[in-house]
């Protein structure tokens, strides 16, 4: 009896170990000499922003992905112009860490590098 109780909690356990959410984790720096404001990122299913960002500031966020479909930002820029980029096409289950970089007189960089290989 002793060993079944033990048994069970140990699957119980093993179970509970692979139990955690995948997520993308994102870092938005503006690498410009100018503040950007109105920073928004669509990914499938959802998006996030931040009002603004500072010269040389980052934004972090986490996001779990649910459908897949390309990752869209908007972004104004210090004058008031409205900017568009496209970035990786993103699949639900992925995990891994997502860097952008905004760029004076450049399109905004995305490095995306997958921690479970999807």
């Amino acid at each position: 009896m002793q060993f079944q109780k033990a048994a069970a909690l140990f699957l119980v356990l093993i179970a509970l170990a692979g139990c955690r959410s995948r997520y993308i984790a994102t870092t938005i720096t503006n690498d410009t000499a100018s503040p950007v404001s109105v920073v928004q990122v669509d990914y499938p299913s959802a998006s996030f922003g931040t009002q603004s960002l500072a010269p040389g500031q980052t934004f972090s966020y986490r996001f779990k992905i649910q459908g897949s479909g390309p990752l869209k930002m908007t972004w104004l820029t210090a004058d008031r112009k409205e900017m568009h980029a496209n970035g990786p096409t993103l699949s639900e289950g992925q995990e891994g860490q997502l860097a952008i970089h905004l760029r004076s007189n450049a399109d905004p960089t995305f490095a995306f590098t997958s921690i479970n290989g999807h």
